[in-house]
This record gives structure tokens, C-alpha cells and sequence, in this order.
């Protein structure tokens, strides 16, 4: 299956980079800052070695071994048998089944957007979590009070995550 996700475009700000660098430890297996440095390059990111060392302890990345033996970077509690890159799909349901099971009361897709419906003031929190989740074809969220849109890149995409979303809740 094809990522039919535009590339994201960062302005040049410090916020920016560190986002982009958690979200390549979040999305991919990196062993090296010079592989870091060249995955940020690729996206325009230009970054000395001094300036990514601050950055990666900034956001409390830490070298992990993984299951097979790669020594790769980590975010937050990421650990040895969940990194994403060997299993995006079932970590990613489980952190947001955690949230939705109780806070989703209805979801739609209309053309490339999901509807999520939320108990009043649940809205910022839901959109949050699925912000902060590495889930494709979805570019963002926008939160009211009781209402999440999930905005994403294809009308295709939205009804699969609308299905996925809805399933994903109805775990719990």
C-alpha cells in the first residue's frame, strides 16, 4: 500500500525540529545521529551534530537494543518489543483504544475528514492522542469543546480511518 501523505512542510523553527526529529524515532529504526541528520536533510531540516546531540536529549531519546539486536534511538516509553517500525499497527491501537474506548460517542467520515463526536470538553484531549500517534494518511486534527475533525489526505483514507477509529474505540 502506497503513503499518499503529502510531505509535511516545517517552518524553520527549533519546536519544528524537534518535532520532526520525535517523529522519526517514532516512525523509524535509527542507529546513528548521521542517519538522523540525514533524515531531517531529506526534509529540508539542516542540522550541525552539536545542535542534534542537544536536541535528541532534549526529548529524552536513549539509545535501545531492540529484539534483534540494533541499537536504535527511542522516544518516551518506547521499549524493546514495541517500536514502531516493527509493529506501527497494534502499538498504535493500543495507546489510542486506551483513550477512545470511553470518550468516543460517534464517528463519520465526510469526504476526506472524520467526524469524532466526544463527551463535552474530551474533544482537545482525543485530538491530542490521535495527533500524537504516527497514523497514516492522517495530516491533523482540529478540536471544539465536543467534537474532534480528523483531516486527511485522500476521501478513501477518511473512511478507513473512520472504520479503524470506530473499531478502535469499541475495544474497551
Amino acid at each position: 500500500m502506497t503513503d499518499h501523505t503529502p510531505a509535511l512542510q516545517r517552518p524553520a523553527t527549533r519546536t519544528a525540529r524537534l518535532s520532526a526529529i520525535e517523529q522519526a524515532l517514532l516512525t523509524r529504526i535509527v542507529t546513528s545521529q548521521s542517519q538522523l541528520s540525514q533524515i531531517l536533510a531529506d526534509q529540508g531540516i539542516e542540522v550541525t551534530q552539536a545542535t542534534l546531540s542537544r536536541d535528541l536529549d532534549e526529548i529524552h531519546a536513549t539509545k535501545t537494543r531492540l529484539a534483534d539486536g540494533t541499537v536504535a534511538y527511542a522516544v518516551g516509553k518506547q521499549n524493546i518489543d514495541e517500536h514502531p517500525a516493527s509493529n506501527p499497527d497494534a502499538k498504535t491501537e493500543q495507546q489510542i483504544s486506551r483513550v477512545l474506548s470511553g470518550l468516543v460517542t460517534s464517528v463519520a467520515a465526510a469526504r476526506n475528514l472524520v467526524v469524532v463526536h466526544t463527551p463535552s470538553g474530551a474533544a482537545q484531549y482525543v485530538a491530542s492522542v490521535i495527533d500524537k500517534q504516527p497514523i497514516e494518511g492522517v495530516l491533523g486534527t482540529i478540536a471544539g469543546d465536543d467534537t474532534v475533525m480528523v483531516i486527511c489526505s485522500e476521501d478513501d483514507v477518511a473512511k478507513r480511518r473512520a472504520q479503524w477509529l470506530l473499531d478502535v474505540a469499541s475495544k474497551a
